[in-house]
């Protein structure tokens, strides 16, 4: 065959992806029937015989505890007690979870300002 012609295999339909199930075009289980299930049903069997994480002490780094940050690559930020006025404090924790960083942010355009 030269590299001209055109091949006779019969070309498969591309696989669905997810944003096509985001689209509506095909349905999750579409999807995976597609691309083969990765994980098996869970049963009572699986569940009974399953073992805690703490069994595998090889994985103690992979776990972290709820909210537990892993080490910095390079530390960007330095821990400084910083006393606040009161009004301050509340104006920023009534804004919500983050409120720390939008104090930084708040301090940061400010130096930027000075700056200029």
């Amino acid at each position: 065959m030269t590299a001209n012609a055109k091949s006779t295999k019969r070309q498969s339909p591309p696989l669905p992806t997810l944003a096509d199930v985001d689209a509506g075009k095909v349905t999750l289980d579409e999807y995976e029937i597609a691309h083969g299930e990765d994980s098996p049903e869970l049963t009572d069997e699986i569940m009974a015989r399953a073992r805690p994480a703490s069994e595998f002490p090889e994985l103690a780094n992979f776990f972290k505890k709820r909210g537990e940050r892993g080490p910095q690559k390079a530390p960007v930020k330095e821990r400084v007690g910083l006393r606040l006025n009161k009004d301050v404090v509340e104006y920023f924790r009534q804004t919500g979870p983050g409120w720390q960083s939008r104090i930084n942010d708040v301090l940061s355009e400010y130096v930027k300002a000075g700056r200029q």
